[in-house]
């Protein structure tokens, strides 16, 4: 799982209903863009606003699409650890590779609390569990300290999708984990920099809507080839400040709209990218034609 993971949208209609065709679409373009594997029901798959049946149905669907040609890391976490269990025995993850389960939000689990939440998540899921550690959403840091003594007393957990974007952290993180422990940053602006610091590569937002450049610059970077790989970044740079304007999935969703694949729909509480942002969206992919 080295390289791009790509973290799925998930395209509504009008009626606010799951739309198939268009994510099949989607998962046609990301996957002839290059993406190394996928991600379903994280942050940016809206998944807390997808009831239990519709989250099996994506899941589903996405094995049947792809067909065991790429990996695919189904997003399996929250609050409340007991549930959490409960759905990590009860989902079809029989063709999954790992699960991808964010840290507790909301409730603010001290690292004990929080090394107690993932060590019997492990014990219970079928698959391997990768951490992700996003402070700007979960309103609580996962330590590096806390993610290697896991690393260590689990080995039912894999790796960490690491946002916290303190790369002080970060690299005690990567200095100090098992030589098999992934760790991949979760936060696209600052891919490069972390693979040079020694990152496996990315969970993007931005491989949704711009999956050929984004896993080439990644693939750069894994080769040691960073001068080419700014380049790649470089370009990108404004459009991943477009992505993350407003509210994530707003941004990779108005460009998808733009390109054609799916609807520029979200649900409640989350809305459209405003007037203002997607008019600079349509002249930011101008410039990449």
């Amino acid at each position: 799982m080295k390289g791009t993971g790509v973290a799925l949208v998930t395209p509504f209609n009008e009626k606010h209903e799951i739309d198939f065709e268009a994510y099949g679409k989607l998962l046609d373009f990301v996957l002839h863009g290059g993406v190394e594997y996928l991600v379903v029901l994280g942050t940016t798959g809206e998944a807390p606003t997808i009831e239990r049946s519709e989250k099996i149905d994506i899941i589903n669907y996405t094995f049947e699409k792809v067909n065991s040609n790429v990996p695919v890391v189904v997003g399996i976490g929250g609050n409340n650890t007991s549930e959490v269990i409960a759905d990590l025995e009860t989902y079809p993850l029989q063709k999954a590779t790992a699960v991808l389960s964010t840290s507790p939000y909301y409730n603010k689990p001290s690292q004990e609390g929080l090394f107690n939440h993932y060590k019997l998540l492990a014990e219970a899921s079928p698959k391997p569990i990768i951490l992700y550690n996003v402070p700007g959403r979960t309103g609580s840091n996962l330590s590096w300290e806390t993610t290697i003594r896991l690393a260590h007393e689990s080995v039912n957990i894999a790796g960490i999708k690491e946002a916290s974007g303190n790369m002080i952290q970060c690299m005690h993180l990567l200095k100090n984990r098992p030589i098999e422990f992934l760790v991949t940053s979760g936060d696209d602006h600052l891919g490069l920099p972390l693979i040079a610091a020694g990152m496996d590569g990315v969970i993007s937002v931005a491989a949704n809507c711009f999956p050929k450049i984004f896993s080439e610059m990644v693939r750069l970077c894994l080769r040691n080839e960073f001068q080419l790989a700014k380049g790649f970044q470089y370009n990108l740079l404004d459009g991943l400040d477009l992505l993350f304007a407003e509210n994530n999935p707003a941004g990779v969703k108005a460009i998808l709209a733009e390109l054609g694949i799916i609807q520029n729909q979200l649900r409640l509480p989350l809305v459209p990218l405003s007037e203002q942002y997607h008019t600079k969206v349509k002249e930011y992919l101008q410039t990449l034609q």
